[in-house]
């Protein structure tokens, strides 16, 4: 299975599902970029002040940090400007702009926001490879286990379960929400988790 071409350490801190190939695609055609992928997620951990100050799907100690290293490598904010001319007729066709992008390779981060950003996404890779601007889109978001720890912390209710999580993710996939592109989805799990204070 092609995700052993994902390195062991990164398997085993995060839930790792891939579909159409995604690893295979990233690893012969975009292997800067599966660097990139690999180096800034290994080195992520979710720090207990993180997830005690709050901050939303834009945390900094969380999602910022992502994007923050992904930035510092080149990647950037990417909306694109699409439109679909028939005949004489011409009509927009409005993307969302994806969080982290560079050659054909799209990542968000939906660390702590309302389920159906999940479907906006998807649609967002969908379109976006029908028309040959996307060749994988990667999902990093949490897995279901990290319940546990912010209730722990007073914070369940900050994190419930309208919002993005793994098990409300995978089926979406599943049935087809992405169409033909290939994606890549990384949970994190408690493994990242560290008590910073």
């Amino acid at each position: 299975m092609s995700l052993k071409l994902l390195p062991a350490e990164l398997r085993s801190l995060y839930e790792v599902h891939q579909w159409r190939h995604a690893c295979a695609i990233l690893k012969q055609d975009f292997p800067g970029e599966l660097n990139d992928i690999v180096d800034v997620l290994t080195r992520f951990r979710l720090p207990k002040s993180g997830l005690v100050k709050g901050g939303g799907n834009k945390n900094p100690a969380t999602s910022g940090w992502i994007d923050s290293e992904f930035y510092k490598k080149g990647w950037a904010e990417k909306e694109f400007d699409v439109k679909i001319k028939v005949d004489a007729s011409e009509k927009e066709s409005p993307t969302h702009s994806i969080d982290c992008y560079r050659n054909q390779v799209g990542l968000e981060i939906e660390w702590n926001n309302k389920d159906p950003f999940f479907d906006r996404d998807l649609n967002n890779f969908r379109l976006l490879n029908s028309i040959g601007v996307l060749s994988v889109g990667i999902i990093v978001t949490r897995c279901d286990e990290l319940q546990q720890i912010v209730n722990k912390l007073g914070r369940g209710s900050s994190f419930g379960q309208a919002t993005t999580h793994m098990s409300k993710l995978l089926p979406k996939i599943e049935g087809g929400g992405a169409g033909g592109c290939p994606v890549l989805v990384f949970g994190i799990s408690k493994k990242l988790y560290v008590e910073d204070r």
